[in-house]
């Protein structure tokens, strides 16, 4: 893209900011914010006129399958689910593109030690989740790591520094998180230096479009993989490649599936698996109103009990008939560092500005169906998201300690 052209798509799109410093630039300075230009899709700023409706007068929960009965047909479950890894039918995609900001730490959130008297990576700890589950189908399954910009080189250095924690790296594979610009309140996106605009990770529901962009899809479609398990690093318990919970989805005629934990009170910050309109749908904790966080149902539980845990299996076959759908678009206030009139930096202390996401869970609306999969907090679910207090590193290594693990 030369100049002109970039100045007649800023124009089109009313950002012709971004090329207020391009004169002051060196030439590969110049080179390089017009070919940040023509990456960028303007489009998307037209989700900032649009208003998301969160009318749930059609959303209805659906009764999970709880652990009682997964118990009764466990063996069954499995055994369907082993044969069915055995074959190659099995992917995994870990969410990793985040950053520990929140507990404190600088780096790639999966690189934290979680270890007391010993070293324990959050990637160790998936991992080892992962090879019980490839000793005893006696194949690897292969594992795809979505990073982003800021930590790809990052995470890739600590998998290698490691010995890939014993899995066999020809079976991982990394790939970038794709990128979408930040904006200010006024809708203009924002310039981090005079030669480079503010990008942001478009959110983990573009997970499967990423894949797709680094070109590894077409190794997938060339394979026997029929399922991709997708889950987050931030779950140091969950259970990747589950048989039980591959082998529940089949033998139950199920299209996709989440895992789900019974949670604590009706107002545990976590979105809850219904249908909408007849589809599946994820009611998000902030869109449940007091009426649905009270509402019981015909055993006098609470109808709205099943959190996502953020443990998905989806067909493949769908994932590709879906790509090109138009995810949902969350508009997020964050503070963006920007750059002031006269080209000094400025780091703001509150949000002034917005960020662009799409999220994992919004996928399961293109399904047909989904079985939520009931699964035991105490066993599988130790998210750490925060440096202290609820849901945090305390509290995942007393869960990690309960579960025979050594920190």
């Amino acid at each position: 893209m030369n100049y002109k052209n970039a100045y007649k798509k800023l124009k089109q799109y009313n950002q012709l900011h971004l090329l207020e410093h391009y004169h002051s630039l060196n030439a590969s300075g110049q080179k390089s914010l017009l070919a940040q230009i023509d990456d960028i899709n303007f489009d998307i700023l037209d989700v900032l006129n649009c208003k998301e409706e969160n009318n749930n007068a059609d959303t209805v929960p659906i009764e999970a399958l709880q652990i009682e009965t997964i118990r009764s047909k466990e063996e069954i479950y499995k055994k369907t689910g082993l044969e069915t890894i055995k074959k190659g039918e099995l992917a995994l995609v870990l969410l990793a593109g985040g950053q520990g900001t929140r507990l404190g730490y600088p780096g790639p959130k999966g690189t934290f030690n979680v270890g007391i008297t010993k070293d324990l990576y959050i990637f160790e700890l998936l991992i080892m989740h992962t090879l019980k589950v490839v000793e005893e189908a006696d194949t690897w399954i292969p594992f795809y790591i979505m990073t982003s910009d800021k930590n790809h080189d990052e995470t890739k250095a600590f998998f290698k520094k490691h010995n890939y924690f014993g899995y066999n790296p020809a079976y991982i594979f990394f790939f970038r998180q794709e990128m979408v610009p930040s904006v200010d309140f006024g809708g203009k996106v924002v310039l981090e230096e005079k030669g480079k605009i503010c990008m942001s990770p478009n959110g983990n529901g573009g997970w499967f479009s990423s894949l797709d962009k680094a070109g590894l899809l077409e190794g997938i479609l060339h394979s026997n993989v029929k399922w991709i398990n997708v889950f987050s690093v931030d779950n140091v318990l969950q259970r990747i490649a589950d048989p039980v919970f591959l082998g529940a989805i089949i033998e139950e005629n199920y299209e996709s599936g989440g895992k789900v934990v019974k949670k604590v009170c009706p107002e545990e910050r976590v979105g809850v698996l219904c249908t909408k309109n007849n589809m599946p749908y994820i009611v998000e904790y902030y869109e449940l109103t007091e009426k649905m966080r009270n509402e019981k149902n015909a055993d006098g539980e609470y109808a709205y009990n099943y959190g996502v845990t953020l443990n998905y299996i989806f067909p493949v076959s769908k994932l590709i008939s879906i790509m090109n759908e138009h995810m949902p678009l969350h508009v997020v206030k964050k503070a963006i560092p920007y750059i002031d009139e006269d080209g000094n930096p400025v780091i703001p202390s509150a949000p002034n500005g917005y960020k662009f996401e799409t999220l994992a869970l919004d996928m399961i609306r293109f399904m047909d169906n989904c079985l939520p999969f009931e699964v035991d907090r105490e066993k599988e679910f130790a998210p750490i998201k925060n440096a202290a207090g609820a849901d945090s590193i305390d509290t995942a290594r007393e869960l990690l300690k309960k579960n025979g693990i050594e920190l």
